[in-house]
């Protein structure tokens, strides 16, 4: 395969499926041609790695600040509040990874809706773009970016920021790009049902970045495994067969579009 110069824009590296040998799996992400990865916070657990790994790889590796909408419970407002702290008074390239997961569990419904609305606020104070997790609730997060005046008022120069693992309808992604919104393509697009390429032919390439979002979401042929942020180059090939262009292009643009959101 080529070796493309592409960006990871969500990848959970801090995770414990990587403590083993993260140094491998980072040589082997910059040996694929994945220059940059992106990661998002999880909770307040997850900080503390994160952080590390930007540390420790300063050219490669950049973080985001956000609290995880399966990570909101009762005590959402103390656990908001710390993560607001550590934000604030850091350098990251957007406020994620932040949204609303109603697949599992609706019981923080509400407190998920003032997670997210009470993040978007701080995106828009700092002037960041966000990281979307939406899943089964892509009505609910569309509510509430109207709210927010998502059409105006907000208006970061790198752009609002990413729907990640987006795995949403035409009509959906066609409402997140007029919305100013890039799309999170990953492994599901390899995937035999995936209606994915669906999506990419109607919103076009210049509303797309690539992602792994591993350890999960491992693209065909390493579905079922561990994901890593190498394989990226699986979504990247699936991509330019589904729009018949050269993988070379899809790297170059969907590259070019992750350095614009998250001003790199």
């Amino acid at each position: 395969m080529m070796r493309p110069f592409v960006i990871d824009t969500h990848t959970h590296l801090y995770a414990a499926e990587f403590t083993a040998d993260i140094d491998l799996v980072i040589e082997r992400a910059l040996q694929a041609g994945v220059q940059t990865l992106v990661l998002p916070n999880i909770d307040l657990q997850s900080v503390a790695g994160l952080m590390q790994l930007c540390a420790a790889h300063p050219n490669h590796i950049k973080g985001m600040m956000g609290l995880h909408p399966c990570s909101v419970g009762p005590n959402v407002e103390e656990e908001l509040e710390a993560i607001k702290k550590v934000l604030f008074s850091g350098d990251f390239v957007a406020v994620g990874e932040i949204g609303m997961d109603l697949y599992w569990d609706k019981t923080f419904r509400a407190e998920q809706a003032f997670a997210f609305r009470s993040q978007v606020g701080w995106a828009k104070e700092l002037g960041l773009p966000i990281n979307i997790h939406c899943r089964d609730a892509f009505e609910a997060i569309q509510a509430e970016l109207e709210q927010s005046d998502v059409s105006g008022g907000w208006n970061p120069p790198s752009g609002r920021g990413i729907f990640h693992c987006f795995t949403g309808t035409v009509e959906q992604a066609k409402w997140a790009v007029e919305h100013g919104f890039l799309l999170g393509i990953g492994g599901v697009i390899t995937y035999k049902n995936s209606h994915l390429p669906d999506v990419v032919k109607v919103v076009g390439l210049d509303h797309l970045v690539l992602e792994t979002d591993a350890p999960y979401l491992s693209p065909v042929p390493h579905r079922g495994k561990r994901n890593e942020s190498s394989f990226i180059v699986h979504v990247l090939y699936r991509i330019a067969e589904c729009l018949g262009i050269m993988p070379e292009e899809v790297a170059s643009r969907t590259t070019a579009n992750a350095m614009r959101v998250y001003r790199l």
